[in-house]
């Protein structure tokens, strides 16, 4: 089989990789491919198979079953994404037994007042970075007001994160992940400390199973740096990106203008037509896995094709064209399957308030440069600019 070189698609794919996942998937739902860094993996492009693959307990979650270590697990320590069960479920279990729909819901005054208060200092300029003013410090914000992270330290956890997730080298991504973990180290002992709080960090800290079950030391580091990163990152994409898509697409905008009811689809269509999360974390065949004709050999590294299986006609006709009445049923943008995201609830809420206080408050608001000068995102895990400029 012919390995892919991703690499020599430059910076093209980077920009628009769906032409190329679409000639890909004319192939075959997966292929072996060679990352721009020189790793080799097999990328699933179908929708059906993408699917199927998020939910097949051959594919494991744990780089054990390569007998391999991620370093943010070697660091930070055991985490929801790099484990399978029954270690992931009973993680799973203690964590949604505090962040639960009720804890969710009851953010949405906070997460109204902060956007409104982020988009009272906004406005005034007539233009701005909507990443920087809006998309990024609303998640931020709540996120770490749901933690219990003080406002003083939200700066360099952006700093830390962004390396995390999208590093500008391999140096610089590994002293984020070790000072990021020695900072979550510091203040869950501050919290063990300072007795009962409201925040979730803290009800973790306190959380017990029936048979008295709770987490470690390491555990609350790991789940705690899992919700700082996860739970801002996507969003901040989701929020930025939605809004690049409905400024793309005028007859859309005007649509949903004309029908806010329309708002929780357009999310839905923004998730499934270009959302935050490219392909899903790594996972490694513990067995001969079949996909299509093709059978993964065990021992191998798999990446599933989020935003791939998205655009795949088989699922969603005209799948390119951004539709906001689309039904997007069975989007793969959360995942699916156990390890499906714990803050899809949260990221909803967050795009929903934030999209709607914009369009209602910027009747003209407009892209200020042309859409080929945007500064992507790099690598196959996030997927959206670092910038986006616009006016009113």
């Amino acid at each position: 089989m012919t390995i892919v070189d991703l690499g020599e698609y430059g910076a093209d794919f980077t920009a628009n990789p769906y032409p190329y996942y679409a000639r890909l998937r004319e192939r075959g739902p997966v292929h072996q491919v060679r990352a721009p860094d020189g790793g080799l993996f097999w990328l699933i492009v179908g929708h059906e198979e993408a699917r199927a693959a998020l939910a097949d307990a051959r594919l494991s979650k744990s780089p054990a079953t390569i007998a391999a270590t991620m370093l943010d697990e070697q660091v930070v320590g055991p985490y929801l994404l790099v484990v399978d069960p029954p270690d992931h479920t009973r993680l799973r279990k203690l964590v949604t037994r505090e962040f639960t729909a009720r804890r969710v819901e009851a953010l949405r005054p906070r997460v109204q007042q902060v956007t409104d208060e982020l988009l009272d200092a906004m406005l005034p300029a007539g233009q701005a970075d909507l990443v920087d003013t809006l998309a990024f410090p609303l998640p931020i914000t709540v996120i770490c007001e749901l933690l219990g992270i003080p406002a003083a330290d939200r700066e360099a956890f952006r700093k830390w994160s962004n390396e995390v997730v999208a590093p500008t080298g391999p140096e610089a991504g590994e002293a984020a992940v070790h000072e990021l973990a020695a900072y979550l180290d510091d203040l869950i002992e501050d919290k063990r400390c300072a007795g009962p709080a409201d925040d979730l960090l803290s009800a973790l800290i306190r959380t017990r199973a029936e048979d008295d079950d709770r987490l470690s030391a390491a555990e609350l580091r790991a789940l705690a740096y899992l919700l700082l990163i996860a739970g801002h990152e996507t969003t901040v994409n989701l929020i930025s990106g939605g809004v690049r898509a409905l400024l793309d697409h005028p007859g859309q905008l005007a649509l949903l203008r004309a029908d806010l009811g329309l708002l929780d689809g357009a999310i839905e269509e923004m998730l499934r037509y270009d959302g935050p999360v490219e392909t899903g974390t790594v996972r490694f065949s513990a067995t001969p896995v079949p996909v299509g004709d093709i059978v993964i050999p065990p021992g191998e590294m798999v990446l599933v094709g989020i935003a791939a299986g998205d655009r795949d006609p088989a699922r969603f006709p005209d799948p390119d064209r951004f539709d906001i009445r689309r039904d997007t049923r069975g989007h793969l943008a959360f995942g699916h399957g156990i390890h499906y995201c714990l803050g899809a609830p949260l990221a909803r809420l967050e795009a929903s308030v934030a999209i709607r206080t914009l369009l209602e408050r910027c009747p003209d608001l407009a892209l200020t440069r042309p859409t080929d000068a945007y500064d992507w995102l790099p690598g196959l895990l996030m997927r959206g600019v670092r910038r986006l400029p616009v006016r009113w």
